[in-house]
Order: structure tokens, then sequence, then C-alpha cells
């Protein structure tokens, strides 16, 4: 297909993914974006301490879940440096005199989870097993093919279905351990993208998902200068390429069987037509657009809460950690705080921001060591950062509102560091921060739960998704891929370049 106007709502990650592959694919793309830069959510704020200023990343902080495919094929890799920390991680539990290093190693990390945990499961047979499913999600990304149950019974079996995609966190995890801090630390991305029960039906699946980024092989790094980069180096590849981008435009409406919108910019309105329209935004804002009062209702009765927050945290000296060791990337390693010490406090602490009125129930943090992985890619700036990730938040208050809960969350993390005194700036941001600056519709950075009746067969708009999976409802000419859509959010392009090629294969 060859000379099609593509127009392209939303300019974050899936958006200028999907445009990148149309684009030189022959379309002409032009992009309209709300905000006054490209990036959604992957873009950068700047502190300003004793007159100095440092950018820091506002929401996705770390590159893991893109594919390599994608990062090469796009430009990417050739105009941006990637650093991949290979130290084992650590992780610290209460009560405990030291961390766990969790090492890529299963012959290691066995021996580690035994002596710090006493594991006595397979550890080996969990990495062997999980591999086999991430391959069978890599080899669907690249075809643009998502998965059904029965593809995933042919390549993988009956048996590893139920475990890994179907059943539960809980029963995959009790299979393959025997120590509730091994179940706890592989547990955490289940919980990433809400307040999800590890009992739910499919929540299993979130595992191997979240591992199935190829870029990395399956494990998460820094680019230089900061993530916020891929955005805006991809808008400038893009630029190159001949797309064109309308920022700070408001979409106003869409007739999608005239092929046109309405967006306003600058106070007027501006009419743009197109043969393909593609709305790289969350799934809510994409229904109210285009959908029917069904569809409409259909959408806002799914679950959109998120639980998770984020601090960002600036030092005046480099941080010194109170454990760690002598390699050279010990500093940028990731590092794991847990709060709760049983499964049952885990689900407890997951669950309880849900159905009371706490702002902030403590439950873990992944602490994202920017500033020495910055040092490591050779780039200088004012100030070491750190970027936390953390659980469980409620979606009634922004982080400015809530300063104790900012005080704690630091505290937290300080009494891990040798030089606590030379943190000079914090700043919280709560769900409801992450509502407000990028639209999430309930504070979720993949838009969506991810539990069932909401898990990647779900994750779609289409009338028809056997024909057409990225296709909105029954319309031939729009399509959805947003980070609400299969496989998930995070900085991917994975949603964008599925839909960019069943877009191609079905507009021929």
């Amino acid at each position: 297909m060859t000379k099609a106007d593509i127009l392209i709502v939303g300019a974050g990650i899936n958006g200028l993914v999907a445009a990148n592959y149309l684009q030189r694919s022959g379309c002409n793309v032009t992009m309209i974006e709300r905000a006054e830069r490209v990036g959604g959510a992957c873009v950068s704020a700047v502190a300003t301490v004793a007159g100095l200023t440092q950018h820091y990343a506002l929401g996705a902080s770390v590159l893991g879940l893109m594919q390599d495919f994608v990062f090469v094929e796009t430009g990417l890799s050739s105009r941006l440096q990637t650093f991949v920390p290979e130290h084992a991680k650590f992780v610290h539990f209460p009560g405990d005199s030291e961390p766990a290093w969790i090492y890529r190693d299963p012959v290691q990390l066995d021996r580690e989870l035994a002596d710090k945990w006493g594991e006595k499961g397979d550890v080996a047979a969990f990495r062997s097993d999980e591999a086999m499913v991430v391959r069978f999600l890599q080899d669907g990304y690249v075809s643009a093919t998502p998965p059904t149950i029965a593809d995933a019974k042919r390549v993988l079996g009956d048996t590893l279905t139920e475990l890994w995609i179907s059943g539960s966190a809980k029963s995959l995890l009790d299979h393959y351990f025997t120590s509730e801090r091994s179940k706890m630390y592989m547990a955490m991305t289940v919980t990433e993208s809400g307040p999800v029960s590890l009992c739910d039906p499919y929540s299993a699946f979130t595992l191997p998902l979240m591992d199935s980024g190829s870029v990395f092989d399956g494990y998460y790094g820094f680019v230089k200068g900061g993530i916020w980069q891929i955005t805006e180096e991809l808008g400038r590849i893009n630029a190159e390429l001949g797309v064109k981008t309308h920022l700070s435009s408001k979409l106003v409406d869409v007739d999608a069987a005239k092929g046109s919108v309405l967006y306003e910019h600058s106070g007027s309105e501006r009419k743009l037509e197109f043969d393909y329209l593609i709305l790289g935004t969350d799934p809510l804002t994409a229904t109210r657009l285009v959908g029917t009062p069904e569809q409409i209702k259909q959408t806002e009765g799914q679950r959109f809460r998120g639980s998770s927050g984020k601090l960002n945290l600036m030092f005046s000296q480099p941080v010194r950690w109170k454990y760690g060791s002598d390699a050279s990337d010990s500093d940028a390693a990731f590092r794991f705080i847990f709060s709760v010490s049983s499964l049952a406090e885990y689900e407890d602490a997951t669950l309880k921001v849900l159905d009371t009125d706490a702002n902030y129930v403590p439950g873990y943090m992944q602490i994202y060591c920017e500033g020495a992985a910055m040092r490591l890619l050779n780039s200088s700036e004012p100030f070491d950062r750190l970027s936390v990730f953390f659980k469980n938040l409620s979606l009634n208050e922004t982080g400015a509102e809530l300063p104790d809960v900012e005080n704690q969350a630091r505290e937290e993390i300080l009494q891990h560091i040798e030089n606590p005194q030379d943190c000079v700036w914090t700043r919280l941001l709560t769900p409801r921060d992450l509502q407000q600056l990028f639209h999430f519709p309930g504070g979720n950075l993949d838009h969506t739960m991810l539990t069932g009746g909401q898990t990647f067969f779900d994750r779609t708009y289409a009338d028809d998704p056997a024909t057409n999976f990225y296709r909105f409802g029954s319309l031939d000419n729009v399509y959805l891929c947003g980070s609400g859509t299969y496989p998930c959010g995070s900085v991917t392009g994975t949603p964008g370049y599925m839909c960019s090629q069943q877009l191609l294969r079905h507009a021929q």
C-alpha cells in the first residue's frame, strides 16, 4: 500500500512507532498530539536546585519491554547509547541484615535463594519454562499476531498454558517455589499495572509478559541522557522521513464515514482528511471519540485503577549504598525494598487501597539508579538521581498533597544509603498525578489492569479480532494501538508496530 493518507492521534511511543513503519512503507503520515511535545508518558521534567537544572524522567524510567527489531528498524539503535547492569539485583526484606542477590545465572540464583530465603523449589525449571513462554510471545510480536489460548496450547501444551497463561499467579508460584520471599519477589510484576490479586485468573500471564522484551534479552536498562531520548529521537527520525506532526492540537470531532477530523490549534479549528485513522491513545479516550453508546458503556466498565507511585530523588554527590560490591556497575544495579514479610501481607497491602481511604499502604519499591548508569554512559550531570517505582497508593490525592507519604517513602530509601545528607530534592507522583499529567483513565501505567477479563486476547476493541485485532469495532478505516491494547504499556512500541503491520496487510 503506497501513498495512503494515515492520520495518527497521539504521539506517544506507540503512535511514533506506527508512524515510523507506515511512513517507511510509502504512506503519507500525519500526527496530532495535544501536548506541546511528543513522547506521551515517556518525557522529562526539570528540577532546579541551587541554581542548577537537572532533567529527570517524569513518566517512564527504564527500557526493557521493547523488541530489538523495533529498536533497530526504526533507526533508534544507531542514534542512542544504552546500558544494562549485569550485576545481580539487590533485594531487601524487613529484618534482614543484608540483601539477597538476584543473579542472572539460574544456578547461582538457586544457591542464593536457598541460602538466604530457604528456597527448596526449582529456580532453573521456572526460568526454563518461562523462556519457552517468552519465545512464544516474541514470535507473535514479530508476525504481528496476538496469541490465543488455542495457539498457546498448540505451541506450549496444556500444562504450560494453564500454569503460565490462564492460571493464577499464586498457582504458578506455588508450582515452582516454596519460600514466601521467592514468591513475593517474582510476584512484583503481577501488581505493577494495578491492585490485582495474585489469585485472579490469568494473573500468571503478567510474569512472562513483563520479561518478553528482547532489546536487552528480557532485562531492563538505561538510555544515555534519559529514557525520554527514545521518544524525542524517534520524533526527529520520523520528521526526517517526512512525518508531519501537529503539536498542541486537540482533537474535536471524528467523522469516520467521511474520513475527516476536526482539531483545535491556537484557538482555531482545522480539518484533516484521512484514508486510515490510528488512535494511539488510551482506550477510554478512543472509544469516546469513535465508539457507539454500547461500546462506550462497555469500555467505561473496565477496570482501569492503578496503584503505582513514583519518587524522583536528586543527590548533590554520588549515592553510596550500604551494600554492594567492587564491580564497576554495582551502584547502577537495580534494588528492591519490601515493606511486607509474607504473601498474606503482600496481598493485603495490594488490595487495601481499593476499599479503604488509605492513601498509602507500603508494599515494595523498585529503585532505578539512573545517575550511576549515566556516569557509566559518560553522561555528565549536575546531580545524581534515583527513580523509585513503588506500591501501593490510592487514586485520592496528588503527590503535592501527600508530604507525609513523600517523607515516609524517602526515609525508607535513605536508610539504605551511606550519604543521606546529600539528598537535596525529591518529588512524589501518585496515580492521581499520572491521571492528570498523562490522561491515564484510572492512573494506571498500562491503562488497564492486567487480570481476568482484561488479559491479552481481551485487550482488543475490534468486532472481529481474529481477522484484524487492532481495528476499532467494525470501522474499516479506524485502528487503536494505545498501551491499553496487547501486549501492554511501558516504552515498547509493540502495539504500534503490530497495528501498523495489520493495517498494511488488510489495506492491500
